[in-house]
């Protein structure tokens, strides 16, 4: 596909700088703001702090064979050892290095360990995501009212058409399952699960009737709609290589699918190599006027100028922006009446997993590969609170054969080694968590007063960790899940904490979240500053609490209502 985008460089004064619309970054938030707004009629500029990345033409790995890269796909030590934060991510490697921000190329400052993973590019980390894509049920949204932590503004109701809007533009797989805190969409056909699989889920689910093992449902095209031909996009071919770009658009990206659709309308500009260094308040109008950014390698500052705003640069970024946005207004950032901008911060716990030898058949195996795995929505605190720690988790599991390896005493190299390693292995079964965090004012994150990145924007300081609640969470999912598998017929189980810092789950939520109450919350209902109506967020800052489910499908649906919202209050007058 050309590249359809057109890149605005040169600064040009008021009008020449003057758009409908701004979105701040081009992931898969940015992404849907940019789609609707567009969509709607709007001259939409999208800026990204990034290099430009154009679907096909700039995947320059998405081919390539092992042997074709230098280390095998490994990362030299030099690299790793320059750049600990990323390297623990699981998605960096010899084939990806390109689309990861290196550590030390934009610090910031761990007050407490946490593993900030970044991605600078057009499509930013919708490049990188792992597409786990489950809708939220009224028990997220519900949840936080009921267990005193906080309240969301909206409900479940309120977004489930929303949910339907992006499920079928982006192309989800997945069953109709009938379960109620799992709620069923738009679905392509679901991937299969393998004989053993079906086999743990029969015995786990007929002996604990409240445990619900249903197939990951994931943004992969299984079978492709007329709306996804006419996006570009065909069937995912399962190659397992999703971190380096699909040139089939198989998944959903903002390079495949958002961006592109963007600028069939004609009103998008993208610029990229644009650092965003604050948005701009007419403290006389009382509304935001533009944004300020500093170009990536020129550093020349360039004012941009707008009648709405939405600020999609993933959930950190987004603090540090509004942070970093100052006036005689809002002397500790936009919209910051209350000190609530940068708190609240939350993410998903993924410290705890459970692995086990499995008695699978040995004359069985399984063929291809696919996206997602089996999985199992969070039953515990659902109806009512039941247990010592508030909330609960998800949890997937996986079962599959390695390799064989030599015995003890045997060749580990040679002709009868090789013979070894071609047959397949013993099977074994693994178990993870995906935990929910309860929202604390205490864990936040603050600009430096004296540290400043290349661009002279303060660095971020990250004061996030986990508390007594996750810590319990994580024993019970422990105990529980080894009670699961050996229902599932296991012996032998391995439990595990990681004790990995906050951020590796890549799942960040908060610090400019919704809510009811301009006195703790930053955004009404519609994603729209309290205090500053033509200013919305709808990225992983924008959330309230962060669920026992994957968010990105969540930060999409909000995206589509809040943009959709913002075009209606326009022609309104309003904004």
């Amino acid at each position: 596909m050309a590249d359809t985008t057109h890149i605005n460089i040169n600064s040009g004064g008021v009008v020449k700088n003057t758009y409908d619309a701004i979105v701040i970054g081009s992931g898969i938030s940015g992404g849907w703001a940019a789609k609707e707004l567009c969509e709607q009629g709007l001259k939409t500029l999208v800026l990204e702090r990034g290099k430009n990345v154009v679907h096909l033409k700039d995947y320059p790995t998405a081919t390539k064979a092992p042997w074709e890269f230098a280390h095998r796909g490994q990362m030299p030590l030099e690299v790793t050892k320059n750049n600990p934060v990323v390297s623990r991510c699981y998605a960096f490697g010899e084939s990806t290095q390109h689309f990861f921000v290196k550590d030390n190329e934009h610090p910031y400052i761990q007050e407490k360990p946490y593993d900030w993973i970044r991605g600078y590019q057009v499509g930013g980390k919708s490049l990188l995501w792992a597409r786990q894509t489950q809708r939220w049920s009224r028990f997220d949204f519900e949840g936080p009212a009921r267990d005193g932590f906080g309240d969301w503004p909206i409900r479940y109701e309120d977004l489930a058409p929303w949910y339907s809007h992006v499920e079928l533009f982006a192309g989800i797989s997945g069953n109709r399952d009938g379960v109620e805190t799992l709620p069923d969409g738009e679905f392509l056909p679901a991937w299969d699960m393998n004989g053993p699989e079906i086999a743990a889920q029969q015995k786990i689910m007929a002996k604990f009737k409240d445990r619900h093992v249903v197939q990951g449902r994931c943004a992969h095209l299984t079978q492709p709609k007329p709306i996804h031909i006419q996006q570009g996009r065909n069937q995912c071919q399962a190659r397992s290589l999703c971190e380096r770009g699909c040139p089939f658009g198989g998944y959903f990206s903002s390079n495949a699918s958002t961006l592109p659709w963007a600028a069939k309308t004609g009103n998008l500009t993208i610029r990229p190599n644009s650092v965003v260094h604050s948005i701009l308040y007419d403290d006389k109008k009382n509304i935001a006027t533009g944004v300020r950014i500093i170009d990536t390698d020129t550093k020349q500052v360039t004012e941009y100028f707008a009648k709405v705003i939405f600020v999609n640069a993933a959930c950190l970024n987004s603090n540090l922006i509004l942070l970093n946005s100052t006036s005689n207004r809002f002397p500790k950032g936009l919209g910051n009446d209350y000190d609530v901008l940068g708190r609240y911060m939350a993410f998903h716990n993924y410290r705890g997993t459970l692995s086990a030898p499995y008695d699978g058949p040995a004359d069985k195996y399984y063929y291809g590969r696919r996206p997602t795995q089996p999985m199992m929505p969070n039953f515990r605190n659902v109806y009512k609170q039941e247990t010592d720690f508030l909330r609960g988790y998800m949890t997937f599991y996986g079962v599959g054969r390695g390799n064989a390896y030599p015995k003890d005493g045997e060749a580990q190299l040679g002709g009868s080694f090789k013979d070894t390693i071609s047959e397949a292995g013993d099977w074994y079964i693994s178990m993870m968590m995906q935990g929910e965090t309860i929202p604390k004012a205490s864990n936040h994150v603050r600009l430096s007063p004296d540290k400043k990145d290349t661009w002279g924007i303060p660095q971020l300081v990250t004061s996030i960790g986990y508390d007594d609640n996750d810590e319990k969470s994580m024993k019970d999912f422990l105990a529980r899940g080894s009670e699961m598998l050996e229902a599932a017929g296991c012996k032998n189980i391995s439990q595990s904490d990681s004790k990995q810092a906050p951020g590796l789950d890549i799942h960040e939520m908060g610090g400019i979240r919704m809510g009811k109450d301009p006195k703790t919350s930053m955004l009404n209902g519609f994603n729209q500053l309290h205090a500053c109506k033509n200013v919305f967020v709808t990225d992983g800052a924008s959330m309230h609490s962060t669920s026992t489910q994957n968010p990105s499908l969540t930060y999409m649906a909000l995206t589509a209502r809040a943009a959709n919202y913002a075009v209606a209050e326009l022609k309104k007058g309003n904004i």
